[in-house]
């Protein structure tokens, strides 16, 4: 199995109402689409988590609005939408001494497959157990 890498790019916001919609309009303004995400408080701020298709244009439109951000490798699979495909593969990463620090994936009912975003540990290794 081809198991590639994917650019996360972390949006650091105030944990306030509205702060999201704000970040997500602006992507869309500037037509960068957002694939998947996650968002989660840590300490004040917001960590908004995101795989966008044009990683580049959001890093400008971060900069232009003061918005921290941090990127990073993460492991993409695809997973068939269908019972024990998370569990085949998170059993595989554990073999591998690889610890998942978070995941996230989105799917729509007419999808059969869906793209899981992992945060692990050691990337190389995941890769490597994963294909």
């Amino acid at each position: 199995m081809h198991v590639p890498k994917a650019k996360q790019l972390t949006a650091w916001i105030e944990d306030r109402p509205g702060t999201l919609g704000k970040v997500a309009a602006a992507l869309g303004e500037k037509n960068v689409n957002i694939l998947a995400f996650t968002v989660a408080v840590i300490g004040d701020r917001g960590a908004f988590h995101m795989i966008v298709d044009k990683p580049a244009a959001a890093k400008k439109i971060f900069a232009q609005h003061g918005w921290e951000t941090t990127e990073e490798d993460v492991v993409e699979v695809t997973l068939q939408d269908k019972p024990g495909s998370l569990g085949r593969l998170a059993s595989k990463l554990g073999q591998a001494g690889v610890n998942i620090e978070y995941a996230y994936t989105g799917t729509a009912r007419s999808a059969q497959k869906v793209n899981t975003y992992f945060k692990v540990s050691d990337l190389n290794a995941a890769l490597k157990a994963l294909r």
